[in-house]
């Protein structure tokens, strides 16, 4: 017998699964050996009495399925017709499983280090304040996403199978967890050995990873892409080519530009982190007095409001918010600064942070217009390099009290924080241009009316978070997502405008695969 149950219940009996299961058996007076299965879990915090939806299902007498569907078994590829993905983040290793399920060999070009050697030079970042420029917390395998929070969930549901994603991710190592709760994370210190799983699946299936390895031109003929020349001189062909480099590729930009290759302008925002307490964030969103107790998680926060600023009206928002996390340094070059957000799987740190960044307008980069729609890149640039020199030019970061930033006053002391290369008292208006610093005072007005403790100096501001998604779009047809003018060329991912994030760069990079596979590969034999 299976029975489904909707239910909803304190946090002291939902989240601790011993309790949970008592309660079930105890209330449906079922026997010891019945199973119990979670489907599906989330936490109400909207009133003071919180409380948390539970969809489960109940097996008495038979064998419940297996919780995931998906098997890694994958045909051998090592002798079939191949295609090129050129990134080894989420977009372009799940691009590669996909192209391997559909028979295809993929030769995946990554120009950082694999997971295990990245963080080398990782420490390098925040001890020494070397930055790698081809492997750092946004290049290497797993790309961006392996050194980050995690999140799993997206509002592009459209764009793909979620639940098929996540599968995969529990094929190679992940809990079972995130197939539950409404809102998943990995982790930080879980992602590197799944991603290194991954890469294992790929190379076992006869795939290649090319680590260390840089593409410097691609190779063109009658507009079509027939591969890549990489930087030390080698050259990759193939039946197609998936782009896959990431926001922070900005050679890769260039290179399209100088080659002639159409690309256009998309909208981005900048900003800054916020840093709170964890405990701040915990007191405000779960109504309580103390601490959250023992059973409910690092409380989260999503901000967004209008501001209006010498007539223009512009959007504030927190981005990629980070509970019980970390603030780390995602410069991608000597002489820039840039900052991220990651939280551990426990999400235990004592810190909560968020990207909190403004809107860009047409009018911001006028001043840029010379190079073209490579504008906005220019003025990340800028701000970067601008914030780089005044904090003394290593990965020392600008910092302001929250309260004395709206203020418009000096914090002769900064607050703890977690972010290692450390924080230097500054003033937020001469690190930030204007039209980003005042939209960001009004923004926290208008937050600090909605979170208790928002707008407070126990906050600070950290800068620069510059790197919320690519200013550029490399534009591609809608269904076949292929370029429009250079055939065989599948623009993929958040480096080419078309995700916001792990999931959406999964379910890119398959969809993406899936395209090649048709409109290349199919017809060419």
């Amino acid at each position: 017998m299976k029975q489904t149950l909707q239910l909803t219940l304190p946090p002291e009996i939902a989240l601790d699964e011993p309790a949970f299961r008592q309660h079930i058996l105890a209330d449906l007076r079922l026997p010891p050996e019945a199973t119990v299965r979670k489907l599906r879990q989330s936490i109400d915090a909207r009133s003071r009495q919180i409380k948390v939806n539970v969809q489960a299902e109940v097996f008495v007498g038979e064998v419940p399925p297996p919780v995931i569907q998906y098997q890694r078994q994958y045909p051998d590829v090592s002798h079939r017709p191949q295609a090129i993905i050129v990134g080894c983040g989420p977009a372009g290793m799940f691009a590669a499983v996909r192209l391997i399920e559909l028979g295809v060999k993929p030769i995946l070009i990554e120009r950082g280090k694999d997971v295990r050697s990245r963080r080398r030079d990782l420490a390098a970042i925040n001890k020494d304040h070397v930055v790698h420029p081809d492997s750092n917390y946004c290049f290497g395998e797993g790309g961006a996403g392996t050194y980050s929070d995690g999140k799993l969930y997206t509002r592009s549901s459209k764009r793909g199978d979620i639940r098929r994603i996540l599968e995969i991710f529990v094929a190679h190592g992940a809990s079972e967890q995130i197939l539950v709760d409404a809102h998943p994370h990995i982790g930080t210190n879980k992602l590197p050995q799944i991603v290194a799983a991954m890469r294992q699946s790929i190379l076992d299936a006869g795939g290649e990873i090319h680590f260390e390895t840089r593409v410097s031109d691609f190779i063109i003929q009658d507009n079509e892409i027939k591969g890549v020349v990489t930087a030390d001189g080698r050259e990759f062909t193939g039946e197609g080519v998936i782009l896959a480099t990431g926001h922070s590729a900005r050679d890769i930009f260039e290179l399209l530009q100088q080659k002639g290759v159409l690309i256009e302008p998309k909208a981005f925002a900048m900003g800054v982190r916020i840093e709170h307490p964890q405990a701040v964030i915990d007191r405000a969103q779960y109504h309580c007095r103390t601490d959250r107790g023992p059973y409910l998680p690092a409380a989260s926060y999503s901000l967004v409001t209008q501001t209006h600023h010498q007539g223009t009206q512009r959007g504030v928002f927190s981005f990629c918010m980070c509970p019980g996390g970390f603030i780390v340094p995602a410069a991608t070059a000597p002489g820039e600064l840039v900052v991220n957000g990651m939280s551990p799987s426990r999400r235990d740190s004592r810190f909560a942070n968020s990207g909190l960044v403004v809107a860009i307008t047409d009018e911001d980069l006028k001043p840029y217009r010379a190079f073209g729609v490579l504008a906005g890149l220019q003025l990340q640039k800028e701000v970067e390099q601008r914030a780089c020199q005044l904090a003394g030019g290593g990965q020392t970061a600008p910092a302001q009290r929250v309260a004395d930033f709206v203020h418009k006053k000096i914090s002769p002391q900064l607050p703890e924080t977690s972010y290692q290369p450390g924080l230097l008292s500054a003033d937020m208006y001469e690190v930030l241009p204007g039209h980003l610093a005042y939209p960001l005072r009004d923004g926290l007005r208008d937050f600090g009316r909605k979170i208790n403790g928002y707008l407070s100096n126990d906050a600070q501001l950290i800068g620069i978070e510059s790197r919320t998604s690519s200013p550029v779009r490399i534009p591609r047809d809608r269904e076949s997502c292929e370029h429009p003018v250079l055939k065989r060329l599948f623009p993929c991912g958040e480096g080419a405008g078309y995700a916001g994030g792990i999931m959406s760069a999964a379910m890119d990079g398959e969809r993406c695969a899936e395209q090649l596979v048709k409109h290349c590969v199919q017809k060419a034999f």
